[in-house]
């Protein structure tokens, strides 16, 4: 058909998408931008594609630079606005996600984020592989701006997000928060203090020798939001609500949560001296990296409390008993991270979800749960000096929320780094929701072994 081909047609069909990609954005300075595209399509003044000639046949490799530049920009505008595949890098959400399970993510679902910073390497999160450096730059940066999505987050969604507590991370060991680092060192300069009988200091003077040796010893980068780790966790709480945990039984808004399908724990297993079968305990979904040995028959072990049902009603198992650390025992690594709280994995809270707009009031009692968005996340100057709280300069008695908070957990209860020892996630570090299994690759088999067809195409709830 001629209409097709015609410029006028064209022109208009590329303005319209152009025109309602705009409205979906809200910056009408974007319009600016139909006066290229009618120059592309009408009056071809500038030749917009100039590695390449507008007439005549163009060489082979030239033809392959065009359709690569064509499909990296094709690609990244759809990994902003519409989708992106993701990795499971580790087993915080076994066995309801496997690692090595790659994933369609969608963007729409809870509205695509503007990139905080938009100038970067295409199909990279942070880092030029090989020559291992910053693979972004923030000579432009931009504020936080989320487009419309026809759907929020509720209770229990899986979510994909930017790690929280991944705004300063230690080159050396990327796989941990550094505020993390900083408590394990400052907790070992109070244990070589108690060891030498040496006098002990208060915890805020070992944060801050913990926190200088840190910053001496490794290299030490900022990231921005959008370019820091994408971790992916069940959001069992949402804004407003009152998250607690009682023998590791989750309740919020003092209703339990109940226990997902595929949902685990660590158990203590103890046998009558014989082994357990590994071919068993595989055809069950329990793998080697399952399964930790303290002997002949002692075994601590990773399960969901079917397998742990199962395994009991074993010939040679003598016991099996979840592991649940004891109420007020203060585990120091459990935020937020102040003796007052003497919270741990297994018993936790209450502690409310901060949602925007909501007013509280703060004193010295609570300010360490919300410190850190009051500071870090919503870019306030916060004090404390003689028992008062300055917030900018001013002194301060309540304070007003400006995002919604969110709190994260993984399904693998006793293996998970989530938001019971970095806190809450803001809404401005919200990716995308994962839709479906589109391909799973297990680490531990060879060839087409590695392959769980089983998995494929499997709808993620």
């Amino acid at each position: 058909m001629k209409i097709l081909t015609n410029k006028y047609f064209r022109f208009s069909l590329a303005a319209l998408a152009y025109f309602l990609w705009v409205i979906w954005v809200g910056n009408f300075w974007l319009l600016i931008g139909l006066a290229i595209i009618f120059d592309i399509y009408i009056t071809k003044k500038v030749n917009w594609t100039f590695w390449k000639k507008r007439e005549g046949k163009n060489s082979t490799l030239i033809e392959w630079i065009d359709a690569l530049i064509f499909a990296v920009i094709a690609v990244t505008f759809i990994n902003i606005f519409f989708f992106q595949n993701f990795k499971i890098p580790t087993g915080s959400m076994e066995k309801t996600l496997q690692i090595g399970d790659h994933l369609f993510v969608s963007k729409i679902n809870y509205g695509p984020r503007i990139p905080n910073t938009p100038l970067s390497f295409p199909f990279t999160q942070h880092t030029l592989p090989v020559i291992n450096t910053k693979s972004y730059v923030e000579w432009i940066k931009w504020p936080y701006k989320r487009l419309k999505g026809p759907g929020k987050i509720k209770n229990n969604d899986i979510v994909v997000f930017n790690f929280p507590a991944g705004d300063t991370v230690v080159i050396q060991q990327q796989t941990r928060s550094f505020y993390s680092i900083i408590r394990d060192m400052a907790e070992d300069l109070k244990l070589q203090d108690r060891r030498a009988n040496r006098p002990l200091k208060s915890d805020k003077e070992y944060y801050a020798a913990g926190r200088e040796h840190i910053m001496a010893t490794y290299d030490i980068v900022d990231r921005p939001v959008d370019k820091r780790d994408n971790y992916i966790k069940r959001c069992v709480a949402i804004p407003g609500d009152t998250i607690s945990i009682v023998d590791g039984e989750v309740f919020i808004n003092n209703n339990p949560l109940g226990t997902f399908p595929n949902q685990q724990s660590k158990y203590f297993v103890a046998t009558d001296g014989s082994r357990l079968n590994p071919k068993t305990l595989e055809r069950m979904g329990i793998y080697k990296s399952d399964v930790y040995s303290y002997g002949l028959n002692d075994f601590l072990m990773t399960l969901t409390s079917d397998m742990a049902n199962k395994i009991s009603g074993f010939r040679n198992v003598k016991q099996v008993e979840k592991i649940i650390k004891p109420r007020m025992e203060n585990a120091y690594y459990i935020f937020p991270h102040d003796p007052r709280y003497p919270w741990n994995e297994d018993n936790f809270g209450p502690l409310w979800i901060p949602e925007k707009g909501v007013t509280i009031k703060i004193d010295t009692s609570n300010i360490s749960k919300y410190r850190r968005i009051i500071e870090a996340y919503e870019g306030n100057e916060l004090k404390l000096k003689d028992g008062t709280i300055y917030i900018n300069g001013k002194i301060s008695t309540e304070y007003t929320f400006k995002m919604d908070y969110y709190w994260m957990m993984g399904d693998n209860r006793h293996d998970s780094a989530d938001s019971r020892f970095w806190g809450f996630v803001p809404e401005d570090h919200i990716v995308g929701k994962p839709k479906y299994v589109w391909l799973s690759l297990d680490k531990e088999k060879k060839f087409l072994g590695k392959i769980r067809f089983r998995r494929m195409f499997m709808k993620i709830k």
